[in-house]
């Protein structure tokens, strides 16, 4: 029967809840502050206990988690996601900041960049130098 688990690393509970991937990346978001335990800012040795809440600013959003489950060893996704419950307001936010992200206009290339400029650019350029 394994040893169940009462406290963990901070550092190792996020890795292994798969917000980050690797432990030395998890480590540096909670030395860097992006990673809150109950609301404070705290050091990686921290350990998290069921019941606290998470605060962890990733690449891809904002998410306040509640710890349900504590692991040290990185599993599947579906183990890592069992770990914790997101919070329903912190699921509104995280959809409300893509939809804003998907209006917002984008300013992309007419056409392909070579590097080179095509025969059409190159005569617009030249009427700007004046040649």
């Amino acid at each position: 029967m394994p040893d169940l688990l009462t406290e963990v690393r901070l550092d190792k509970w996020v890795w292994a809840a798969r917000f980050f991937k690797t432990r030395s990346l998890a480590s540096q978001a909670v030395d860097a502050g992006h990673v809150r335990l109950n609301g404070q800012r705290s050091k990686p040795a921290r350990s998290v206990k069921v019941g606290d809440t998470l605060h962890i600013q990733v690449a891809h959003g904002l998410f306040e988690v509640v710890v349900q489950a504590l692991a040290e060893q990185r599993g599947s996704a579906t183990l890592a996601q069992s770990l914790y419950q997101e919070t329903p307001e912190s699921v509104k936010a995280r959809e409300a900041v893509q939809l804003q992200q998907s209006l917002a206009p984008r300013y992309e290339a007419q056409h392909e960049d070579s590097g080179r400029p095509s025969k059409r650019d190159r005569r617009q350029i030249g009427k700007l130098r004046g040649y």
